[in-house]
Order: C-alpha cells, then structure tokens, then sequence
C-alpha cells in the first residue's frame, strides 16, 4: 500500500514553535508527530510514502534520513514550491496507481487504517473521507425566529455535534486524476467536485480517538493524551 502525507504547511497558528521547526517535526512525547504517522502507516502495512514538503522540508529530510524506519519503508519527497492546498500537491506526484491513503502530517489519531481501506474498497468510492463527531460549543445565546422575526426560542451557549473531516483520505487514481498539478486546490473542492460530476464520495466512521494539532491548546492535549497511553496511538 501507499500513502501521501501533507507536510509542507508553515502552521502559523503554532508559532513560536513553527518558527524553527516545521509541525511534522514538533515532538509529542519523544517522538515528532511525523514518526507516529509513519509507524502507524507502516503497522497498518503501507510501504511507499511520499512525503509533500515545502516550509522548512529541509528538516523532514535530514531527520528521517537518519531514521530506521527510512531503512523499513520506501520514503520519498515532492518539494511544493509555493503551498498547494490539501489536496493540490496530490496532482504533481507520480506512481500514484492504485487506491491510497493522504493524510495530513499533523494529526494524531487511533483510527483503524487497514478497516477504513476496506471500507473504500467495499464500497467502490472514489473518495473516502475519515469522519470524526465533534462537539462545538457557541459561545453566544442562539435564537430562533420565525418568518416575522419574532424569537421562538432561546439557547444559551448550546453544544453543537457535526460531522466532520478526520483529515485523512483514500483516494482511488479517479480521484486523483482529478487534481491538476501545480493548481492550488483543497480537499473539500475536490469533495464538491467529485459529487458534481456523480461521484461516489464515502464518509468512514469509527470509534477512535482524533486530534488535530493545529493550535497551542490542542499540542498540550495531545502531549497529555499521549502520555497517558502512547500505546495506543503507536499500534
């Protein structure tokens, strides 16, 4: 099997940290947040990896070529230029023949990878989609009118559920296709695109845990989760 991970982003929301480090490369315990993903691709018995890298990719490289697991997996790189979006750099890498996993390099995660393939295999999908539940909590009192805009109802700070991205992906070579190199192109784009042309796009749930590190707070989640149980998040 094969895999994209999406490493090339400047992760302003981090800063100070992304200011001499790129996110991939912030550790969680003793090991970057890089190294997880790849045990977990190589667990799951991926053995090609591309790696898109752009800001400070320089470090991704001199890391892992001083790695064992650059010895285990056939590990490779796509310079992005300029920043082509979660999906854009997809478009520019070749060998790309068979259904495969993108994740973005940022994220923790104890899904179950090898179910999720078979779920995209069993159901024929040209894209699927990872699905986390998540809760949002808003912080203002949400009314509800009716036509006349007279309020019917009143919640103060309610808890919302969504659906929502995991971040994660199993592309079919469809899908990929699709994606026109060098063109900057996220993944909900390509998402509304594939159901516009009559695409089948699958959302896979599963009970797992989920962190996306894209800010301070959710970096010290994720280092307290880990250190709880980094077991978990390695098998």
């Amino acid at each position: 099997m094969k895999a994209v991970i999406l490493a090339g982003g400047k992760g302003l929301r981090m800063r100070p940290y992304t200011s001499v480090l790129p996110k991939p490369l912030l550790p969680i315990g003793e090991l970057p947040i890089l190294e997880i993903i790849l045990r977990r691709l190589e667990k799951a018995g991926v053995t090609d990896v591309v790696i898109a890298i752009g800001y400070l990719g320089s470090l991704i490289q001199t890391y892992l070529a001083q790695n064992p697991i650059s010895n285990r997996m056939n590990v490779t790189y796509h310079m992005e230029d300029e920043p082509l979006g979660t999906a854009g750099a997809i478009g520019g890498i070749d060998g790309l023949d068979e259904p495969f996993f993108v994740m973005n390099g940022d994220l923790l995660s104890t899904i179950d990878l090898n179910a999720m393939m078979q779920h995209h295999l069993d159901t024929g999908a040209c894209l699927t989609v990872g699905v986390v539940s998540t809760e949002v909590q808003i912080q203002l009192g949400v009314l509800s009118l009716d036509a006349a805009d007279n309020i019917t109802g009143y919640d103060e700070k309610p808890k919302m559920s969504y659906a929502a991205s995991m971040g994660i992906y199993v592309y079919s070579p469809l899908a990929k296709s699709l994606v026109e190199p060098g063109v900057h192109l996220d993944a909900p784009s390509l998402v509304l695109r594939l159901i516009e042309r009559g695409e089948k796009v699958s959302g896979f749930t599963a009970p797992c845990r989920w962190i996306d590190i894209g800010n301070p707070g959710e970096y010290e989640r994720a280092q307290q989760e880990f250190a709880q149980d980094p077991d978990a998040f390695l098998a």
